[in-house]
Order: C-alpha cells, then sequence, then structure tokens
C-alpha cells in the first residue's frame, strides 16, 4: 500500500514532473529544429510586460511556457512563431484560455500550442495541440 502524500509533498511531486515536462517539450521541439526560449511575460489588463516574479518562481515566470521560432526561407528576418504551454493534461484553465486568445488576437504568435503527455509502450511522448 502507497504511503498517501502530505499535501506540500504532493506539491513538490507536481512541481517536479512539470519541470520535467518541460524539460521534454523543449528538446522535442530543438530536435524539430525550433529555436526555443523561455517567454518570460504575461497579459494585464490588457497588456504584455514582464511576468512579476518572486524568490520562488525567478525564472519560471510567464505565460505561456515557451516562445518557438523557425526561419521562413532564406529570409534571415522573417520567422514563423509559436507558443507553447505545456499542460500534463492537456487543458487550459478560463484565464489562460483568455490569455491564449489575446496573444493570437494581437498577433504575437502564428500559433498557439498545447504541448501535453502520452504514455506510449510505457514511455512518455510529448503530443501538441492547438488552441483555436
Amino acid at each position: 500500500m502507497e504511503k498517501k502524500l502530505t499535501k506540500s509533498e504532493q506539491g513538490k511531486k507536481n512541481k517536479r514532473m512539470g519541470a520535467d515536462f518541460e524539460r521534454r517539450t523543449r528538446a522535442d521541439l530543438e530536435s524539430k529544429d525550433w529555436i526555443v526560449d523561455r517567454w518570460t511575460n504575461n497579459i494585464q489588463d490588457g497588456v504584455c510586460s514582464f511576468a512579476k516574479t518572486n524568490r520562488f518562481n525567478m525564472r519560471t515566470t510567464g505565460f505561456p511556457d515557451f516562445i518557438a521560432m523557425k526561419p521562413i526561407g532564406a529570409n534571415p528576418e522573417l520567422y514563423f512563431i509559436k507558443f507553447i504551454e505545456c499542460k500534463t493534461n492537456g487543458k487550459l484553465d478560463k484565464i489562460e484560455k483568455e490569455k491564449a486568445r489575446w496573444y493570437l488576437d494581437n498577433n504575437y504568435c502564428s500559433k498557439f500550442l498545447i504541448a501535453y503527455k502520452e504514455m506510449i509502450d510505457g514511455k512518455v511522448v510529448v503530443k501538441y495541440k492547438e488552441f483555436l
């Protein structure tokens, strides 16, 4: 019988699993020749600005998790841009949906993807679905 985790232990486990999934997602995108970086902005009061941080999450703030870029043709000034939010269950909450819609409506990205995990033959596989 498994030991029941305390709320604190469960929170730490969830954070580790989320960070691991973000690393897998980034590695997957980079293996597909995307240039990937962490997105450190957020939407507040209808404006995209630097996300507020605190001492506990200095580098993990911002929505979405990643910006991925790939050059369009030979022109070094044109890029296809995707925003990627990692969600192990593949679902955005209401506020996240509003922010994703704002980014798309204001032409910050070409596509907004939700990365989620799927178990295939006992291995975690990163899958993507487009937020429309």
